[in-house]
């Protein structure tokens, strides 16, 4: 290890990747019993430095994004994003397409999204099993998936749509076996090895994606369309310039990547949380009621409701679903006595940060009441980062988690499957409940329905 670096285990780097596959929380924690604020590990490939110190964590966002690289610490992910993705760009690149792509993802863009995530909720619950134990996080995938094609890609049916949602959910069900981070795993042994299957399905739904937007373009009708996609191709940039084809595909996986699985794996945790406390289910049910308007649940009612925002942050705050973000040092930098040098990754630790005790009592309770009398920093709840590169899509994705809990607990009542003990699981990059958090399900008297008929939503394999 590197002596300039924070003391931190010392096991065999190989040692500690397993442990950071297989029982990430438990790592993160004994590391913190034994270092405190700051340590590092050895990874496959890198020697991150975990920090968990709100006051150092608020320096590092503040700092220049030109002297603290996050797309350079994202790099791992680019065999499936795309070297074109906002996530693995640095400085001048990294801002022209932040400013072209932001206007698309604005809080106040995302109330013509809100009917499309309500009737799509009510579109799967209408296939969910009655009394019988199925896995929710599948449904909540399928969820996400077609509110991304529908909001984000803009397709919303027909061949096409159907072939992109099949395609997608076959990938991210490939990808989402950890050791496909590792590059040794990245190897096209033919059409039946993992990456291999990977890399012929990427290519198919690059084609589509290709010839959705030639299509648009030759139809003449992007003015006027709300799609994330359609308002992306019109950009430009103070020079004029639009996105590239290329640049337009890489943000659209990426979109995909981190607005599909990632939502739908916060969904599950939440429900794991809620499913466990009949006194907040019954007061989220009695404000939710409050939220509709003709008989049909409200988007702009619901994205106001105090006690749902606070079970969302609460349920990103005790489960994050990605545990940690990472710097890479342009320059050296003191962080807390410590002198780290040239290239060093620095990552904030999500995980640990937000269940700090003296910032959050009984850090492991589920209490979304703490927010009434305490409002944290940006640097003490940061589930989508922080500073400069602050998720592009934190509003999309927790808007979407509002509706689609809304929906859902306005219709069905949920129960955890008899003798479920929930663990957490990694699938690739996200940690999610394991077996995909078994639950039973039983109607409740309707309340609010679709306002129109609405497509059933595609089974797909996730």
């Amino acid at each position: 290890m590197n002596p300039q670096l924070p003391p931190g285990p010392t096991a065999h780097a190989a040692f500690q990747t397993w442990r950071w596959f297989r029982e990430p929380m438990p790592f993160l924690e004994d590391c913190a019993r034994r270092f405190g604020d700051i340590f590092t590990v050895r990874l496959a490939g890198f020697r991150p430095v975990l920090l968990s110190n709100p006051d150092a964590i608020k320096e590092i966002f503040a700092g220049s994004p030109r002297v603290l690289f996050a797309g350079q610490a994202n790099s791992v992910l680019k065999p499936f994003l795309g070297q074109h993705s906002l996530l693995l760009l640095d400085g001048d690149e990294h801002l022209r397409q932040r400013r072209l792509i932001m206007p698309a993802l604005h809080g106040e863009r995302m109330q013509a999204y809100g009917r499309a995530m309500i009737d799509i909720a009510h579109a799967s619950i209408d296939t969910w099993p009655s009394g019988t134990p199925f896995p929710l996080h599948r449904p909540m995938q399928q969820i996400t998936l077609q509110i991304i094609l529908r909001t984000v890609f803009g397709i919303a049916q027909g061949a096409r749509f159907a072939r992109l949602s099949e395609i997608l959910a076959k990938s991210l069900d490939i990808v989402a076996w950890p050791p496909l981070l590792l590059p040794l795993m990245q190897r096209d042994l033919g059409p039946l090895s993992p990456w291999g299957r990977f890399l012929r399905l990427h290519k198919e739904a690059e084609q589509i994606l290709f010839a959705e937007m030639r299509q648009r373009r030759e139809d003449g009708k992007l003015a006027g369309r709300t799609d994330v996609l359609s308002m992306m191709m019109q950009a430009r940039d103070e020079s004029g310039a639009p996105l590239s084809d290329p640049e337009l595909r890489d943000e659209l996986i990426t979109l995909l990547v981190a607005g599909h699985e990632t939502t739908a794996t916060a969904l599950a945790w939440a429900f794991r949380w809620l499913l466990g406390n009949a006194a907040l289910l019954a007061r989220l049910r009695d404000e939710i009621a409050t939220a509709h308007e003709g008989g049909q649940l409200a988007p702009e009612k619901i994205s106001r409701l105090e006690l749902l925002d606070a079970t969302v942050r609460e349920t990103l705050r005790l489960q994050p679903v990605i545990p940690l973000v990472g710097r890479v040092l342009q320059e050296p930098l003191r962080v807390l006595h410590h002198d780290l040098p040239v290239g060093t990754v620095i990552a904030p630790c999500i995980y640990l940060t937000q269940r700090r005790p003296s910032l959050y009592p009984e850090p492991d309770r589920f209490d979304p009441d703490r927010y009434r009398s305490f409002k944290p920093s940006v640097s003490e709840w940061f589930p989508f980062g922080g500073g400069a590169r602050r998720c592009i899509g934190a509003a999309f994705a927790t808007y979407e988690m509002k509706m689609v809990l809304a929906t859902v607990l306005s219709r069905v009542h949920l129960a955890l499957s008899p003798g479920y003990r929930p663990k957490v699981v990694r699938r690739s990059i996200t940690l999610t409940p394991s077996a995909g958090l078994p639950v039973i399900m039983t109607l409740l008297p309707a309340r609010f329905r679709p306002t129109s008929a609405v497509p059933k939503v595609a089974e797909a394999p996730c």
